[in-house]
């Protein structure tokens, strides 16, 4: 990654990216197939160089983890894509082999000092450091920590891989809408069962609750079934962990964008809007998973649109 990385205060928490991967793997129309053909052209001078390429037109993306350290606990916000994951379906996340616990260390965190994992959602490059591979195995990376995420998720993801129709609580909502594609193959089996197997998962109802002090999931569903962005309150500020609401700062400017990742159109739409309203009346920092440069911002309102400024 060539954007220096930048620890961030809210309130008591401090908030680092530890980097997995930079990419310049998609043009407007693969990330954004459904497009007006020129919903980019109208926005091309607000986008700045490290997040697109104009000779190209290509878009520069992230994926990472956010390390969250307060008074009491070691937090990481997704987990990236992992190594050794068997992605032929993905090619840029086929087979890693990135240095991302080196750069956990040189954060000054060990896998065994994380206290909790929190996941977004239940994604190929969101849970993939959930497990690392051990003598062909694949066993949870962070020992103790408990990892928090959507009870609808799991049952999902377990119905899918087990090649089954989604019942009882894996069933879609039918205010999702229509299912435009399912998460990729293999992602439940190695990198969400072995953390389940091995008693470490806390599966909650994202419902806006609180799961720790100051830490609540808020329901974002659209991207994946129960897509989740993750609040942080402390000392009177405010942090939105936004998760897949949004891949490319395109999406703060034009909001009517889905990616081609989205499992539920309808739904990530509205989930979209409602985030870009509570970004911006909140005043909140905005954490990002796949912005490039800084991966954090804020969103603003002007008249009936909004932008976005890295900070």
């Amino acid at each position: 990654m060539t954007q220096a990385t930048k620890t961030y205060r809210v309130g008591d928490a401090a908030v680092t990216r530890i980097d997995e991967l930079r990419l310049a793997a998609f043009k407007f129309g693969a990330l954004y197939p459904d497009a007006e053909p020129d919903a980019l052209e109208r926005h091309r001078d607000r986008l700045e160089a490290g997040s697109f390429d104009p000779a190209t037109g290509t878009f520069i993306q992230s994926i990472h983890s956010w390390l969250v350290k307060t008074p009491h606990h070691t937090i990481l916000i997704d987990t990236a894509t992992g190594n050794d994951k068997n992605r032929p379906d993905i090619p840029p996340l086929h087979r890693l082999n990135e240095p991302f616990l080196a750069r956990l260390a040189a954060a000054g965190v060990t896998p065994e000092q994380v206290d909790y994992v929190l996941l977004t959602h239940v994604h190929a490059d969101h849970v993939g450091w959930n497990t690392r591979l051990v003598d062909r195995r694949w066993i949870p990376t962070f020992p103790n920590a408990t990892y928090v995420f959507s009870g609808i998720e799991q049952a999902y993801g377990e119905r899918l891989a087990a090649g089954a129709e989604p019942t009882g609580a894996a069933r879609p909502d039918p205010a999702l809408g229509p299912a435009a594609r399912k998460p990729a193959d293999r992602v439940y089996d190695d990198s969400v069962r072995p953390v389940i197997e091995a008693g470490l998962a806390q599966l909650i109802s994202v419902n806006g609750e609180e799961v720790l002090d100051g830490v609540s999931f808020i329901p974002t569903p659209g991207h994946s079934i129960d897509h989740a962005s993750i609040r942080l309150v402390s000392r009177g500020q405010q942090a939105l962990f936004a998760g897949d609401v949004m891949h490319h700062p395109l999406q703060v400017y034009e909001p009517s964008l889905n990616s081609c990742f989205c499992e539920f159109p309808e739904a990530a739409l509205r989930s979209r809007a409602s985030v870009l309203e509570d970004a911006a009346e909140r005043g909140a920092t905005v954490f990002t998973t796949h912005f490039a440069q800084s991966s954090v911002g804020r969103i603003d309102r002007r008249g009936d649109r909004f932008a976005w400024q890295f900070i």
